[in-house]
């Protein structure tokens, strides 16, 4: 069985998704944001500006800022009363176009997330955790292709950077939906650098980083490397960089892991896990985690 992203062609690249800069409620300017990443040794950056009325409008063009070996891709994280606990939504939308209309009174984050996927945006739950965001809240947006499983400037500052729970409760669900890590970055704390997103593609060009987004090709991570992932018949094999455990984990309670020291393989059966989907966790001596997108057809 073929697992994407690692089944596919192309290479991996590093990019942050959710990142603040002078445009909203960040310390640094546009420039200085992008020099971080790039000197970070990230390949791309999604600089989502807060888009509202006392910020960013329009949406912040850093295309002047692109190098052969650095890309961007626009965005933004939209806004819109109110969501069941009370709050403004906060979705994250990347590879919206610069003439992305703003909200307007009465308009609900159920039409503007229509608005952004339609024309081409990834759309992201952003920081659940934070704000408190139910299942029915999650659920309500249908052209989601992801969670934000895990929100750095959050955990560092509030100690409220998980979405993992959420995303596992619309999974069981039936909804097949994706996970990806971001730092949330506003520079005001050592909030850059904490997660991040390798994705999948043939060539570092937005477009081609896009599609790859929305197809869900791509893992997540803190730290460790997930090299590749494969299925034949009742086994799933990971190869990584060195590990101190290795968790598979699918529908319903089902799970499988191996621990050791510098564990760069392991291979376990499905035979624990229901039919339906499973994802991968890596977990280093230091704590830090990477995590799959959920794998879909697995017969456990």
């Amino acid at each position: 069985m073929d697992v994407a992203p690692f089944a596919r062609g192309g290479r991996f690249w590093r990019g942050n998704l959710h990142t603040h800069s002078t445009r909203s409620d960040g310390r640094l300017p546009p420039e200085a944001v992008i020099e971080f990443y790039r000197t970070a040794g990230y390949d791309f950056l999604a600089l989502t500006d807060h888009f509202m009325e006392c910020y960013a409008y329009p949406i912040t063009d850093t295309r002047a800022l692109r190098s052969s070996g650095f890309t961007t891709l626009l965005g933004a994280e939209i806004h819109a009363p109110i969501t069941t606990k009370g709050a403004d939504w906060h979705i994250v939308a990347v590879g919206l176009p610069l003439d992305y209309a703003p909200w307007t009174s009465g308009e609900t984050i159920q039409s503007m997330c229509a608005r952004a996927a339609g024309a081409g945006a990834f759309i992201g739950v952003a920081h659940p955790q934070w704000y408190g965001l139910t299942f029915d809240d999650a659920a309500s947006i249908a052209q989601a292709h992801a969670i934000e499983i895990y929100n750095h400037g959050c955990a560092l500052e509030c100690d409220r950077g998980d979405g993992l729970v959420l995303l596992e409760e619309v999974l069981a669900q039936g909804r097949r939906l994706h996970g990806y890590a971001a730092d949330d970055a506003h520079f005001k704390t050592p909030d850059a650098g904490g997660g991040w997103v390798m994705v999948k593609a043939e060539a570092l060009e937005p477009t081609l980083l896009l599609e790859a987004l929305k197809r869900g090709d791509y893992y997540s991570s803190q730290g460790p490397q997930i090299h590749d992932i494969t299925i034949a018949g009742d086994t799933l094999t990971v190869a990584c960089s060195p590990a101190s455990w290795i968790v598979i984990a699918g529908t319903g309670m089902g799970s499988e892991c191996a621990h050791g020291q510098d564990l760069t393989r392991a291979t376990l059966p499905l035979s624990g896990v229901e039919d339906g989907y499973v994802r991968v966790t890596v977990t280093d001596d230091k704590g830090r985690r990477a995590w799959s997108n959920p794998i879909w057809g697995v017969k456990g």
